[in-house]
Order: structure tokens, then C-alpha cells, then sequence
């Protein structure tokens, strides 16, 4: 009984540890509405999406490049330092992994583009067709891309 006791607790103890790892290591898809709300806090490492916005990107010394990440409700600037997949241009759908700094501006170690030129992070697929009468102008045309 002893034994099978302590077999109990080592599996309820390697459990328990293992759900603290797999939660300290999850990352969350938000788009920039999402973190309009405020509810991640910086330094927290999540998942962005969104399109980037027309005239927004931003060349700088070396491999750095600043552009702005919208969802045709809220915005966010996001800075990033190394390659730009070849499909990154502006209104494209993107995936960025990174965290926010204190100033609120996203900063990005991966970014990453898809190939299918009408693809789009679900949530904003569905927030373009909510109806809610915002313009999504400033970006390539996504209301046919999300259908």
C-alpha cells in the first residue's frame, strides 16, 4: 500500500508539474483589438495578427523595420529586427510572435506571411463580417478573402 501511495503522489506530482511547463509555454492568437482592451500586460509572449496597414512600413538602420498591424478596428505598431518573409508587404495577413513592450508597441521575433494572398487570422475574418460598418480601406480588398 506504501509503494502504491507513493506511486500516486510521483504521478500527481509529475502532473502537476507538467501543466505548470505547458502553461508557462502557451502562447495566445489576440488581434490588435483584443490587446485595445488591455487584458495582456507587457512581456507576456502571444501570437498578433492582423493586416498591415498601407504606407505604414518603415525601413531602419540594418534589419529593422517598424510598420503598424490593424484589424479594421483597433491598430498596433510593431517593431521587428531580422528578415521579412518575401510575401510581407503592405495589407497583407500576418502573423506575428513576440511580446509588448511598455510603451504598448508590439515587439516581434518572428513574423510570418502566408502564402495564399487571401489568407487572414479567423478572428478578423469574422469581425469584418459582424456588419459592424467599419472601413477596412486603408487595406487590399479582404471582405471577398473572407468568405
Amino acid at each position: 500500500m506504501t509503494a502504491v501511495g507513493a506511486l500516486l503522489a510521483g504521478l500527481a506530482l509529475a502532473t502537476g508539474l507538467g501543466v505548470t511547463a505547458f502553461k508557462k509555454n502557451l502562447m495566445y492568437f489576440y488581434t490588435p483589438s483584443d490587446l485595445a482592451t488591455g487584458t495582456v500586460g507587457p512581456g507576456q509572449k502571444l501570437r498578433l495578427g492582423g493586416l498591415v496597414e498601407r504606407g505604414s512600413v518603415k525601413h531602419g538602420d540594418g534589419l529593422n523595420v517598424e510598420f503598424v498591424l490593424g484589424d479594421c478596428m483597433h491598430s498596433l505598431p510593431v517593431r521587428y529586427d531580422g528578415i521579412l518573409p518575401d510575401l510581407f508587404r503592405e495589407g497583407q495577413g500576418i502573423v506575428a510572435t513576440g511580446t509588448l513592450d511598455a510603451s504598448g508597441r508590439f515587439v516581434a521575433d518572428e513574423v510570418l506571411a502566408k502564402h495564399d494572398e487571401n489568407y487572414m487570422p479567423p478572428q478578423l475574418a469574422k469581425s469584418l463580417k459582424d456588419g459592424s460598418g467599419h472601413s477596412c480601406a486603408p487595406f487590399k480588398s479582404v471582405m471577398g478573402a473572407s468568405q
